[in-house]
């Protein structure tokens, strides 16, 4: 019996222990490409959850068991905050590869192609460039990146304490503002085309007025658009990869 007495204590701060892990893990898992998709049960990710908080807990210093209620409410609300963040962050690099796919099915006329083909309606560029970039964060070793980020993240985010709103808002700005400044680059190919297209065919309707150019312009920029996708696709979700693993690597811009 005293060797049991001595063990309920040590189960109880492990159990505590990966309960303060878990809040954040799950924040973060539920956010992150692949992993917390609307298309994958809950029970999948729970257990995805419980994956990572195995691999981080062991690394992490033990939290000791706040005293009073308040404090574990506060706790509970600081370490699900910071996960959100994290997960955002990340998020939005999926939100930039499908807004790239938006910018490039209207600029060539591609956009109602397929629109539902998704959870979330959205041309069909967006989506098969998210399938693929998925697909390639996964192959990559998104889960170990992932991991060594939740590590990383108790470093710059202790446990149990609100970050500053200012530093943190103004992360939070940066993030979009990179967001949408990547999604813009991997759709500037598609763009250059449209203008082309555009003013090649004012040029013809200008020269030919009798000449219906919208039903000859129209296959153009669909099968222009289709093959430049097919040219382009790898090298977008090269760089597109390669930003990723710069935020995962260094999510909060810290001096290496």
């Amino acid at each position: 019996m005293n060797g049991l007495g001595q063990l309920v204590p040590l189960v109880n701060d492990a159990l505590w222990h990966g309960f303060v892990i878990f809040l954040r893990v799950s924040a973060i898992t539920a956010m992150l490409p692949g992993f917390g998709e609307q298309s994958v049960p809950a029970r999948i990710k729970l257990i995805v959850a419980m994956a990572f908080t195995l691999i981080v807990a062991p690394i992490i210093s033990t939290v000791p068991l706040p005293p009073s209620f308040g404090d574990v409410a506060f706790l509970t609300m600081t370490e699900i905050l910071s996960g959100l963040a994290i997960g955002i962050g990340i998020r939005l690099f999926l939100l930039a590869l499908q807004t790239a796919g938006t910018i490039a099915a209207h600029a060539t006329s591609l956009s109602q192609v397929l629109g539902g083909a998704g959870v979330d309606p959205m041309p069909a560029m967006g989506y098969v460039l998210i399938v693929g970039g998925i697909a390639l964060a996964v192959m990559l070793g998104l889960h170990v990146k992932a991991a060594e980020l939740i590590i990383l993240s108790y470093d710059v985010l202790p446990i149990g304490r609100f970050t500053n709103a200012s530093v943190l808002s103004d992360w939070g700005v940066s993030q979009v503002a990179r967001a949408f400044t990547l999604a813009f680059t991997l759709a500037a190919p598609f763009i250059v085309l449209s203008v082309l297209y555009n003013v090649a065919l004012g040029a013809i309707n200008k020269a030919m007025p009798q000449l219906m150019v919208a039903f000859v312009g129209a296959p153009v920029i669909t099968a222009g658009g289709l093959f430049l996708l097919l040219m382009s696709a790898p090298l977008i979700l090269s760089v597109w990869s390669h930003a990723l693993d710069s935020f995962l690597a260094n999510p909060f811009g810290r001096p290496q």
